[in-house]
């Protein structure tokens, strides 16, 4: 039988896969976060010919882009929290 969330567990997930509408400077942040992924990915597409590890590679560059998004739109509920 699966176990029981706990209430702090429940509310983590909550807020995690709820929308956060952009405040603040935070849409001019995510711009800046695409577009440096953007020109990593044009680096990559440039330097490297097409095979699995250049589409692993582009799909990472995406991945870390989409996570770094992710990280500005919970930043205020979860506040400032060192890897």
């Amino acid at each position: 039988m699966p176990r029981q969330l706990t209430k702090q567990e429940q509310q983590e997930l909550n807020e995690t896969f709820s929308y956060h509408a952009p405040t603040g400077d935070q849409p001019g942040r995510y711009e800046a976060v695409r577009q440096a992924g953007k020109e990593f990915a044009e680096v990559i597409l440039e330097n490297t010919w097409p095979c699995p590890d250049q589409s692993a590679a582009i799909r990472k560059a995406r991945e870390a882009v989409m996570t770094a998004n992710a990280a500005i739109a919970l930043e205020q509920s979860k506040g400032a929290q060192a890897v």
